[in-house]
């Protein structure tokens, strides 16, 4: 039951991350900026709600399950990421590495959780 929500809310997760990286692109191509009350605040609150209960049913899962390859550590960084993505991907002065870094990370490390669920 719990790998079931886990599953949907970090494939909803994923979702958002391939869109962070679209936002991002169009932030850098068009150079404006998103109205920050009306888009950035809601998309980012929206994200964070999400995160917040993934990262809850993440650390119920992961005392029941003790994964080996996957800690709290990783869990509350990639919370963090998305958190921030979730805002950084608006602005087109956002550092284009780091962006793309982190945003590969959380799509690596959502990914390494589906694996590891759908044992």
């Amino acid at each position: 039951m719990m790998s079931e929500e886990i599953i949907h809310i970090t494939e909803t997760l994923l979702q958002h991350n391939r869109l962070f990286l679209e936002y991002y692109q169009e932030a850098r191509e068009t150079g404006t900026t998103r109205d920050f009350h009306e888009v950035i605040k809601p998309f980012a609150d929206e994200v964070k709600a999400l995160t917040d209960q993934w990262k809850g049913i993440m650390i119920k899962w992961l005392a029941d399950t003790s994964p080996k390859h996957i800690h709290l550590k990783q869990i509350d960084m990639t919370a963090e990421h998305l958190e921030l993505l979730s805002v950084q991907c608006f602005f087109s002065n956002t550092s284009k590495k780091r962006f793309l870094d982190t945003n590969r990370t959380v799509e690596f490390f959502l990914q390494e959780i589906l694996k590891e669920v759908m044992k």
